[in-house]
């Protein structure tokens, strides 16, 4: 993969990434009657807020360059979270297993030292 199509690819991933704790954040903050079902999953309105400020919060460590490998570990471990709340709740969880995918191929790909750390048995 040429350099080109690899920032191509990377750019493209960390954005479908941004663009669903960008939309999942802002439901949980200002949703409406969508917002109150998922309150009770997640046991209670205030939890759905604190869980709507992280999304975002992860976001923004994400696009910084600085904070990105930190963003990502963050972003991988609150799907992780998701994961688990989806199998025990009964829910499907296929969407939040791709979006973990996501968002380790985005992080391998922007981040070589996290995939060489990580993957590498040096």
């Amino acid at each position: 993969m040429n350099l080109k199509t690899k920032q191509i690819v990377e750019w493209i991933l960390t954005g479908i990434v941004a663009l669903v704790f960008i939309g999942s954040g802002s439901l949980k903050l200002f949703g409406g009657e969508g917002s109150a079902e998922m309150a009770k999953g997640v046991g209670g309105a205030s939890n759905l807020i604190i869980l709507g400020i992280l999304e975002l919060f992860i976001v923004v460590l994400w696009f910084i360059p600085r904070t990105g490998v930190v963003g990502s570990l963050l972003a991988i471990a609150y799907m992780g979270g998701a994961i688990a709340v989806h199998f025990t709740s009964n829910q499907p969880v296929l969407v939040p297993i791709i979006i973990q995918i996501l968002i380790w191929v985005a992080a391998v790909i922007r981040f070589p030292e996290l995939g060489s750390r990580l993957f590498n048995n040096k």
